[in-house]
């Protein structure tokens, strides 16, 4: 699978996760704390792998605009990660407070995941060669691998 095929099949996960997230209820405590367990495992394998192998071979073969690109992404990653999540990691399942910030993540991460694929992907795909791609993707998947098993172990 090349990078930019794994990149979106992970867009669809945290999507379909993050949309079973706000058909909940305050009253679905068990749910919502599995499910967002799960965004959050989703979450930091997918921004990691982006952070450390795309990003990089992305800004490498670009130019000023595609390195502005990339510190605008990263910077949306630091946004859910230092801040909405971690916020929401503390909230009560059961508040109407969860629910509000359940739909600022949704938000911000629906919003990141537009720009890399309407902006980025096409980008990397006009960048890198289709052996570049093939050989970032099973980089990233092999790394992604080894985060959810280091998950998994913990």
């Amino acid at each position: 699978m090349n990078a930019i095929e794994l990149l979106e099949q992970d867009h669809k996960t945290v999507k379909k996760l993050l949309e079973e997230l706000s058909n909940t209820t305050e009253r679905a405590l068990k749910k919502r704390t599995e499910l967002l367990a799960r965004i959050e495992l989703e979450l930091q394998a997918h921004t990691t792998i982006e952070e450390e192998i795309f990003y990089p071979a992305l800004t490498q073969a670009g130019d000023k605009e595609d390195v502005k690109m990339y510190h605008e992404a990263k910077e949306e990653h630091r946004t859910v990660d230092a801040l909405v999540l971690p916020d929401l990691l503390k909230t009560p399942p059961e508040t109407l407070e969860f629910s509000g910030r359940m739909k600022v993540l949704k938000e911000l991460l629906e919003h990141h995941i537009e720009e890399e694929e309407s902006d980025m992907f096409p980008r990397a795909k006009e960048l890198l060669d289709k052996a570049t791609l093939e050989q970032l993707g099973e980089a990233m998947q092999a790394q992604k691998k080894l985060i959810k098993d280091d998950h998994r172990v913990a």
